[in-house]
């Protein structure tokens, strides 16, 4: 991907070519919206633009199949779904909207023109008005007949194009000096939470959104893509926002969801990072086990292609806070559980995890609840609390039931989806301690089985290690030798001010030990500010 400096740009005329290898199939993701990113595989000429230094350029068709152009437009289209643009692979839309409104995204085995390079665009030509395409050169991605690695890539280097018609930079990484390090920042982690930013590199990580971070002209440009996308930024015109909030998150006002034969199906966008999503449910009476499954939009297995970290909230009818579901390696989130009758609601909405921030956990979703009815219960309370204490795990529960416990174990989750026993204790105990073998957060719940056969799940309770910090930590609030310590575990941005509130230095901590500094600060008290997605911790610092 190259990021190309804007110049005098003339009409664009592109004209189909006939040597299609597949058919595209006609998908679109937002028809109510007026600005249109068209994704066009089937090959074009292109003449009379910036691009056509040297004569008309003849683009091949993109030679993938109609399954592969699927999960591109998938992809592409789940990056785009927060806001209102549609992500077509129909040209009768794209040549419907205003010329200051779009971008054709030329997707092509033909490089040659250009060189060996994922993709290529003009940055901020998506409202200029003239039909200036963006090129992704598919050929050169790896993958072969792959139908899930090489779309995956395409599909990152088609977001990242449009990105730049849009507006945006490159998402750069810097080092402790504000040296730079990278042009293409390729995130953190691994796994389904692996993470990086789309006008980043993308292609070795699951989970690609937008970022706000330094862009490659020094490390305080922060360049917050979502401003910039939608508008709020003052140099962007695209005539893009933020969908419409689909469910309210006000408990007065929340989506309804009946259950249809024990089942209720919910589907909803979690639009930008403070949009919760209420939805309130009746269990009938005699209660009994209730299911979640919350999943982000995917095209396979592992969360694959997903841009949401769900957080699930559950709350009774008085609007008391019941437990908090949040797998620490997984995208989706699972609620099994025993449910009087009554209403209950559920709040739905996007969080960041240990890799990424909580500033672009954004997309769709869909909840499927799953209700088994119950004879009236004879579990009253059943309920799991912990704490660590050094490097133990200290748990105990509270059981009130009518009925004589027949087999009684505790269970341990990595991911909040797959439980494994950890001991099965006597069925009069109500504690255990014991010293895990693994430092990363514990879920774990009771497993309980009454003699009338019936078995129950408890609430869900997270331990992590001791001392493990979740926020950057200043070393020393008392600084005098010109650069101030910070341990951090992750990444976070920071920004010092003065007592007058005058940003006086910003940039970003990665993980581990980082140093900020403050030579050419004059001596005095300042404040620093840590930022990591929607939260952010403020310290004093003293020079002398």
């Amino acid at each position: 991907m190259k990021n190309l400096l804007r110049s005098v740009l003339t009409l664009a005329v592109c004209i189909g070519l006939l040597s299609a290898k597949a058919q595209v199939p006609v998908l679109s993701s937002n028809n109510a919206a007026t600005p249109v990113i068209f994704l066009d595989f089937d090959g074009h000429t292109v003449v009379g633009t910036g691009w056509n230094y040297d004569g008309p350029i003849y683009c091949a068709p993109a030679g993938l199949s109609s399954t592969q152009m699927t999960i591109i437009f998938n992809r592409v289209a789940e990056d785009y779904r927060p806001f209102t643009v549609n992500v077509t692979t129909d040209s009768t839309k794209f040549l419907a909207a205003p010329l200051n409104r779009r971008v054709r995204v030329i997707l092509t085995t033909t490089w040659e023109w250009y060189g060996a390079t994922g993709g290529v665009s003009y940055p901020g030509t998506f409202n200029d008005g003239d039909d200036m395409p963006c090129f992704v050169f598919a050929s050169l991605f790896s993958g072969g007949a792959d139908i899930i690695n090489r779309p995956k890539n395409i599909a990152e280097a088609a977001s990242h194009e449009v990105g730049h018609t849009l507006g945006l930079y490159h998402q750069a990484l810097y080092d402790n000096n504000c040296v730079r390090v990278t042009e293409y920042y390729g995130g953190q982690g691994s796994g389904e939470i692996g993470w990086a930013p789309i006008m980043g590199v993308g292609y070795y990580q699951n989970l690609t959104v937008w970022h706000n971070g330094p862009n490659p002209y020094g490390c305080t440009n922060y360049q917050s893509d979502l401003s910039i996308i939608t508008n709020t930024d003052a140099f962007s015109t695209n005539g893009i926002s933020f969908r419409t909030d689909d469910h309210s998150g006000s408990f007065a006002t929340p989506t309804v969801a009946n259950f249809v034969s024990n089942i209720f199906n919910v589907n909803g966008i979690i639009e930008n990072n403070t949009d919760q999503d209420l939805v309130r449910f009746t269990v009938p009476a005699n209660g009994g086990r209730f299911v979640l499954n919350a999943v982000p939009y995917n095209v396979g297995t592992g969360n694959a292609g997903s841009n949401l970290d769900l957080q699930i909230t559950l709350y009774n009818d008085a609007q008391a806070q019941l437990n908090v579901y949040n797998p620490g390696t997984l995208l989706s989130s699972v609620i099994d559980t025993i449910l009087n009758p009554g209403n209950y609601y559920l709040k739905t909405e996007g969080r960041g995890n240990i890799y990424a921030p909580n500033y672009a956990s954004l997309g769709s979703y869909s909840l499927q609840g799953q209700l088994t009815p119950g004879n009236p219960l004879p579990l009253r309370v059943l309920k799991l609390n912990g704490q660590v204490n050094g490097d133990n795990h200290q748990l105990n529960w509270i059981i009130e039931a009518d009925e004589q416990v027949t087999q009684l174990v505790l269970e341990v989750s990595t991911d909040g989806r797959n439980f494994n026993p950890v001991t099965q204790t006597s069925n009069d105990a109500r504690a255990y301690t014991y010293r895990p073998v693994a430092a990363s957060a514990a879920l774990y719940r009771i497993n309980v089985t009454f003699d009338n056969g019936r078995q129950y799940y408890s609430n869900i309770v997270t331990l992590r290690k001791t001392g493990a910090v979740q926020k950057p930590q200043l070393v020393n609030n008392i600084v005098s030798n010109g650069a101030a310590g910070i341990t951090s575990p992750g990444t976070f941005g920071y920004q010092l001010f003065d007592l007058s509130g005058k940003t006086v230095a910003k940039g970003q901590l990665t993980n581990g030990f980082n140093t900020i500094s403050t030579g050419n600060l004059t001596n005095g008290m300042y404040l620093i500010r840590f930022t990591g997605g929607a939260d952010q911790w403020t310290e004093k610092l003293v020079l002398q």
